[in-house]
């Protein structure tokens, strides 16, 4: 598998799954619509301490490509559900957020699957996708920084949804508790993916960057 070219371009968020009421089913939310969160923080080359948040706008997946999303474990390897067979579905429409149910039934790797779930053992989730437009503002000055946030308002493809074995962090995860926040964060599993994260916070930081140049000049 060519893990630097699947993942060009491509972003990754944490996600929660709870075990369904129904044998072999996982439910959740890859995101929820509208609601900040911290997405890293940095120092630019003056010493503001610069907080990026992010949010998904409600209608980010209006043009999204969905067609045939696949459910992986760390991105990679074998699929556990798909939409093309119905084991995998999405909603966009949900007033919450993007809603995932996944039938983890159909195979003997799948059920594995469930079963770690189930028991805590797997505890994490991820979902991939591309961003096809996003905006940026200021919402706040600090004491000794900004912070900003970006609000991606088209998301062009979701490519997978995967439970993960080590995440980046720990807020979210896959239990059997029924909820979902807006706390998410990028996945680390390989060098090429890391590298790929890091050419994307360089790109929005320098947007920033840009965008805070432009607004003391008007000031």
């Amino acid at each position: 598998m060519d893990i630097k070219k699947i993942e060009n371009g491509r972003e990754y968020r944490d996600l929660r799954l709870d075990v369904a009421e129904d044998e072999w089913k996982v439910t959740g939310f890859a995101t929820t619509y509208n609601q900040p969160y911290h997405l890293y923080s940095y120092r630019d080359d003056k010493g503001y301490l610069i907080e990026v948040t992010e949010q998904v706008d409600r209608d980010a997946f209006n043009n999204t490509d969905m067609s045939d999303v696949i459910m992986q474990y760390n991105h990679e390897g074998r699929v556990f559900a798909r939409m093309s067979n119905d084991t995998l579905k999405l909603n966009k429409d949900d007033d919450r957020g993007l809603f995932i149910e996944a039938y983890l039934g159909g195979t003997e790797i799948g059920r594995q699957l469930y079963e770690e779930i189930k028991g805590g053992y797997t505890q994490k989730m991820s979902f991939g996708f591309t961003v096809g437009s996003d905006r940026l503002e200021k919402t706040q000055s600090t004491q000794d920084g900004e912070i900003w946030l970006r609000t991606i308002t088209d998301i062009k493809k979701v490519f997978d949804v995967s439970a993960v074995s080590l995440p980046r962090n720990d807020y979210t995860s896959i239990s059997r508790r029924n909820y979902a926040d807006g706390v998410i964060a990028d996945v680390e599993t390989e060098r090429s993916i890391r590298e790929e994260r890091e050419n994307r916070k360089k790109a929005l930081e320098m947007r920033i960057k840009k965008l805070m140049e432009t607004s003391r000049e008007e000031e």
